[in-house]
């Protein structure tokens, strides 16, 4: 489903769209404490971070290609979380 972000209006259709993301060098730094100190390191996938976020705002969307319902094509979708492509899913 391709989402439309560039089609949102702000303080409409969203308020914010940074996310908080950290610094290379706090990652530096975090690095050389769990080496300084013989530490284990976790990765996280981040891949999943889309499946996880809840909106805030309502959104709707046309149903997506392929999948319209018959009889019903003028319908839409309500999100219940983000897509790739809304300005505020990054922050979520």
């Amino acid at each position: 489903m391709l989402v439309h972000g560039c089609n949102q209006k702000k303080s409409i259709d969203y308020n914010e769209v940074l996310s908080p993301v950290v610094h290379h060098a706090s990652i530096t730094v975090l690095i050389a404490f769990i080496v300084l100190f013989d530490l284990e390191l976790e990765q996280l996938d981040v891949k999943t971070l889309f499946l996880y976020g809840e909106l805030e705002e309502e959104i709707y969307v046309k149903q997506p290609e392929g999948f319209v319902i018959p009889r019903k094509e003028q319908y839409v979708c309500h999100l219940k979380k983000p897509l790739y492509g809304l300005k505020q899913a990054p922050r979520h």
